[in-house]
């Protein structure tokens, strides 16, 4: 036994993720952050996020940049879908700079032309989504559920394939 104290780990283990509603703002952002975390601890492989603009999403926090960067390592894909990447760009300077060195693994699509109350606002990965149904109010549900991932995937593969259209370049290259 060693008289040596541990080092706590880099991020604290997260529950495990909820199932069931929620309702609200606060909730809404804890659960992505619970959810970057699970899917370093539990090495998922897959994560889609979609939103219309990502203004709530806590992107562009020190400890959600620290989870993504540990998270992409290994062979691992984070598809990214928007209305526009506006605000993304202006709110999350942490995520944007984590974009740029993980493009490799990293698909950005944006659908400028749809009614940003359509396009779902979800974080889906193969084990677990959570879903807002109304963005405005923070209201939503997540879970586990087979049937649930399933529908939510083939609703952001339809947005992915048909609705929209590359955007959100790691780089702006000038001529």
């Amino acid at each position: 036994m060693s008289d040596t104290p541990s080092s706590p780990s880099p991020h604290p283990v997260p529950p495990s993720l909820p199932a069931g509603r929620f309702s609200s703002r606060e909730d809404f952002r804890q659960m992505v952050r619970d959810a970057f975390a699970t899917a370093v601890r539990d090495g998922w492989q897959e994560i889609v996020i979609s939103d219309a603009n990502f203004h709530d999403w806590p992107l562009g926090e020190r400890s959600v940049a620290d989870l993504l960067q540990e998270w992409a390592h290994g062979s691992r894909r984070f598809t990214m879908l928007a209305g526009n990447f506006d605000d993304v760009v202006r709110r999350h300077a942490r995520f944007v700079r984590w974009r740029s060195t993980w493009d490799h693994i990293i698909t950005c699509r944006r659908s400028a032309s749809a009614d940003p109350l359509d396009i779902p606002s979800v974080l889906w990965s193969p084990q677990w989504v959570m879903h807002r149904l109304d963005p405005e109010r923070c209201v939503g549900v997540s879970g586990p559920e087979p049937e649930r991932r399933v529908l939510l995937r083939e609703t952001l593969n339809e947005w992915l394939r048909s609705k929209s259209t590359p955007g959100f370049p790691a780089s702006t290259l000038g001529l």
